[in-house]
C-alpha cells in the first residue's frame, strides 16, 4: 500500500526502455466517490435542521397555505444562506459523479466474457451504453435542478425534475439488467445476485415512493388538502436516499482501484 501524498519510484519495464515510474499521489477511487456521494448528504441534513430551526415560515410556504409539517427539499435548499451550503456541495459532488459513470462502464466492459456468444456480449454492451447515458443526463438534469430553483424558474425546475425522476428511475433499471447481462457472459450470475436484490429493492421503494409522489403532488395542486404536500415532502426524501444508496452500491462493486498521478508511464506498468 502507498501512503498517499508521497513520492515512490518504482522500476518498470516498458517496451522500448526501464524508466523509473514515479508516483506522486495515490488515491482511492472508492474513497473518492463516498465522499464526494457524502456532500450532498450531509448539506441536506444542514439545510433541514437549519431551515427548521431558524427559518420554518419560509419552508413550509405553499400556494395553497395549509398545514404542513414535512418541507420539500426544494424549500430547504432554495432559502438563503442554505441555497449557497446546497450548491457548494453539488458543484463538488457532481465532477465524481461524471467520473463514477465512465468508470463504471469502462470496468462492466472489461468484465464481459471475450469468449460469450456474440449475441450476449451485444447485449450486454448495448445495456452498458444506455445505463452510462441514462447516468449522464440524471446528473446534468440534478446539476439543473440544483442551480435552476423553483423559486427562480419555477417551470424550468419542474421540467427539470421530471427529467430527473425519469432518468434516475430508468437507470436504475437500465444498471441492473446491465449487470445481469455481464455477469451472464461469465456464466456467473451468483456472484453478482446479492447485489442485484439489493438494487432491485432500491428500484421497487422508488418506483413505490414516485408513484406516491406523483399522487399526493396532485392532490396538493388541485384540492390543497391539509399534509398532501408533506406526503409529496415525505415521497422525495424516501427517493433521494434511495437513490444515494443505489448509487453507493454502484460504487461498492469497485474493487480496489486508485487515481494515480504519475511520471514516467509508457509501455505495459504493472505497480505492485
Amino acid at each position: 500500500m502507498v501512503p498517499k501524498n508521497c513520492e515512490m519510484e518504482i522500476n518498470t519495464k516498458s517496451n522500448k526502455t526501464n524508466d523509473p515510474l514515479i508516483v506522486h499521489y495515490k488515491l482511492s477511487f472508492k474513497n473518492l466517490c463516498l465522499l464526494s456521494l457524502a456532500f450532498p448528504l450531509v448539506s441536506l441534513l444542514v439545510c433541514l435542521i437549519t431551515g427548521y430551526i431558524f427559518q420554518p415560515n419560509d419552508i413550509h410556504e405553499t400556494h395553497c397555505r395549509v398545514y404542513n409539517i414535512i418541507p420539500s427539499i426544494s424549500a430547504i435548499t432554495g432559502i438563503s444562506p442554505q441555497i449557497y451550503l446546497w450548491r457548494i456541495s453539488v458543484a463538488f459532488h457532481i465532477g465524481p459523479r461524471f467520473i463514477i459513470a465512465a468508470v463504471y462502464r469502462a470496468y462492466q466492459l472489461n468484465l464481459i466474457n471475450p469468449t460469450a456468444p456474440y449475441q450476449a456480449k451485444n447485449s450486454a454492451q448495448r445495456w452498458l451504453n444506455i445505463s452510462f447515458w441514462l447516468e449522464i443526463i440524471e446528473s446534468s438534469s440534478f446539476c439543473g435542478v440544483t442551480y435552476i430553483s423553483n423559486r427562480e424558474n419555477y417551470p424550468v425546475h419542474e421540467k427539470l425534475f421530471i427529467t430527473f425522476m425519469l432518468s434516475s428511475l430508468s437507470h436504475m433499471i437500465a444498471c441492473i439488467v446491465a449487470t445481469s447481462k455481464v455477469a451472464m457472459t461469465r456464466n456467473n450470475y451468483k456472484s453478482v445476485q446479492k447485489g442485484i436484490k439489493f438494487k432491485t429493492k432500491l428500484l421497487i421503494v422508488s418506483l413505490v415512493s414516485a408513484a406516491g409522489l406523483v399522487g399526493f403532488f396532485m392532490e396538493h395542486r388541485f384540492f390543497c388538502h391539509r399534509m398532501a404536500f408533506s406526503m409529496f415532502a415525505l415521497c422525495e426524501y424516501i427517493i433521494a436516499i434511495a437513490n444515494m444508496a443505489f448509487h453507493i452500491s454502484i460504487i461498492l462493486d469497485f474493487p480496489t482501484e486508485h487515481l494515480v498521478v504519475a511520471r514516467g508511464i509508457s509501455g505495459s506498468i504493472k505497480i505492485d
